[in-house]
């Protein structure tokens, strides 16, 4: 397992990192970033979801301390962060599935707002943490269905169950930020991000694990909304806005305050035009159709203007919506082949930190 520059410096080098949430997708993915960095890297999570998920496949806590606990135990929490002193902290443990809000809110909000009160807790009364990273979700925005993207100023206002459970993770933020933690001289910021693809999400009713279960059981793909539009971008798109937020915070403070994160206007495409784009990668005859199954309200139309975090911390895309997906087929024909999955992540990795 090599060590590469995720930045221009060593940053991350020999920095005591805590990622809550690290069996999950995006947390497997940022915890080989950060092995990969030469980081002290710290889980604190539930176990993986289900038989075959990317954690394991990918012998993720092979480079870590792994510890599998609730975020929702406020004790153990705490001990975690008493014997390890993290000095820096990504805020990723959350229930992240809109219709799993439906069918669960309680969990939902227990997980996702208690969670990171749970979580800005320990940082207020744990030394030496200088920078925290709260990831929420694009969703947080009172969604008004118009044709331009939402800003950081915009009001935050979740629909669902999920969505606004994940605005009040963001006011909480808010709320400790300006009550405690300015104070201590911890920073602080959110990042909201659109919807993310990549090799190794298995969760159901998410579209492209859903295409890939398709074609692997040789079916034709099912989509419940082909014309809803979302920002997808490949998982490694908000992973380094995540790590770039964090380091340039806490070397400069001013930095801190909250971030969308999302692809550029040309990749906001419709979830038929991301079905396609799937299909025309994988090839082997794939296809997809139209059967709307009336489920509970999901938003039809969501962009994000994330003029903010390229101005302020010159963050940018670097891979584009087809090439995104090509990444994903390349990493989901490795796991349908038996081949090395851990090596697939740390070469696209390097092939996306252009290194």
């Amino acid at each position: 397992m090599g060590s590469v520059k995720l930045q221009q410096n060593n940053f991350y080098r020999d920095k005591t990192v805590l990622i809550t949430g690290h069996t999950g997708f995006k947390g497997s993915w940022l915890s080989v970033l950060l092995q990969m960095a030469g980081a002290k890297v710290i889980g604190y999570s539930l176990p993986p979801v289900g038989e075959e998920n990317l954690f394991s496949l990918a012998h993720v806590a092979d480079g870590m301390h792994s510890i599998e606990g609730d975020i929702r135990d406020l004790g153990h929490l705490r001990q975690v962060f008493e014997e390890y002193h993290p000095q820096i902290v990504f805020h990723l443990a959350a229930q992240p599935i809109v219709r799993e809000s439906y069918e669960h809110p309680v969990d939902t909000y227990a997980t996702n707002v208690m969670g990171t009160v749970n979580l800005l807790e320990c940082v207020r009364m744990t030394a030496g943490v200088h920078s925290v990273l709260n990831v929420t979700t694009d969703k947080v925005y009172e969604n008004k269905e118009w044709n331009w993207g939402y800003r950081e100023t915009d009001a935050l206002d979740g629909y669902d169950p999920y969505s606004n459970s994940k605005s009040c993770s963001e006011l909480v933020t808010h709320s400790y930020k300006k009550s405690f933690l300015d104070g201590l001289g911890v920073a602080v910021s959110t990042a909201r991000a659109g919807n993310v693809i990549g090799g190794g999400d298995f969760a159901k009713d998410r579209i492209i694990p859903d295409c890939v279960r398709a074609v692997m059981e040789h079916r034709e793909i099912i989509l419940r909304n082909p014309y809803s539009v979302r920002p997808f971008q490949h998982v490694l798109e908000p992973l380094n806005a995540y790590l770039l937020i964090a380091e340039k915070q806490a070397v400069v403070p001013e930095k801190q305050g909250y971030y969308n994160v999302g692809p550029g206007e040309a990749d906001c495409v419709t979830v038929g035009e991301l079905a396609t784009l799937f299909c025309d990668a994988w090839q082997e005859g794939a296809s997809w159709k139209n059967v709307s199954d009336e489920g509970p309200h999901e938003a039809a139309f969501l962009k994000l203007d994330c003029s903010k975090i390229k101005s302020t911390l010159g963050w940018k895309p670097r891979w584009n919506i087809q090439t995104a997906v090509e990444k994903t087929v390349e990493w989901s024909k490795m796991y349908r082949d038996q081949g090395d999955i851990r090596a697939c992540m740390e070469a696209q990795i390097r092939e996306y930190m252009q290194l």
